[in-house]
């Protein structure tokens, strides 16, 4: 197979395979959230405000945790610096919007390509420090399965072979298909994988974070206790 032959499947059929697996494992997984295997929930509410509850979860739980604040491992920074670097490279480098805009028809300004690119060091080197840790340390390592390697394996995935689309290539030229068809059908089949594994593993609370914590600090709120 030819390096165009496999570009034009990394943008064809897979693309649109690892999508519907997206979509509809997604959606399952919020179905099963929302409905199945809920119970009626008789007793008397102890709290009304359930909604003040759900938004002070969502804010709190996302901020770092005094008890974290002066511990000695990666962990706690390394997960900010990671998910923030992942935003801004996926989000705001140009030709992943103009992906999405060719995909959906919505586009928004992207950012300067050198906000993107410093972006790109502290993100892997986080990423790799994660890893270490999880590797070395006899707590996390007990805890850790298959769930954590592989999801971590196909998040560093795409940042790795996204480097090697630039190696020597314009970005804002869209010379990347015309002069290296390989390195870019090999990044696009990273991000599918991606797409593929993300409804079913860990990375699921990529779209289930704030519905999961949300339905956790109503039903606490409903207990009358704090969240």
């Amino acid at each position: 197979m030819t390096s165009l032959a496999l570009l034009e499947i990394a943008r064809g059929a897979a693309l649109w395979f690892s999508l519907l697996v997206l979509l509809v494992g997604a959606a399952w997984r919020v179905i099963a959230l929302l409905w199945l295997g809920t119970r009626p929930d008789l007793s008397e509410p102890r709290s009304e405000r359930r909604c003040a509850a759900i938004a002070r979860a969502v804010f709190a739980r996302t901020l770092l945790r005094k008890e974290f604040r002066q511990s000695r491992r990666f962990g706690p920074l390394s997960g900010y610096v990671y998910h923030l670097g992942l935003v801004v490279i996926v989000f705001g480098y140009l030709p992943h919007v103009a992906f999405v805009a060719r995909l959906t028809g919505i586009d928004w300004p992207a950012l300067p390509d050198a906000i993107v690119y410093l972006a790109v060091g502290p993100t892997i080197i986080a990423l790799l420090l994660t890893l270490f840790e999880r590797l070395t340390d006899p707590v996390l390592r007990l805890l850790s399965n298959f769930d954590d390697y592989f999801s971590w394996f196909v998040v560093f995935l795409p940042l790795l072979t996204g480097m090697t689309v630039l190696s020597g290539t314009p970005p804002r030229q869209g010379a990347a298909s015309a002069l290296y068809p390989l390195p870019l059908a090999v990044h696009l089949l990273s991000v599918e994988l991606l797409l593929l594994w993300l409804p079913f593993g860990k990375l699921g609370h990529a779209f289930l974070v704030f519905l999961s914590r949300g339905t956790t600090a109503a039903a606490m709120a409903r207990k009358g206790a704090s969240f």
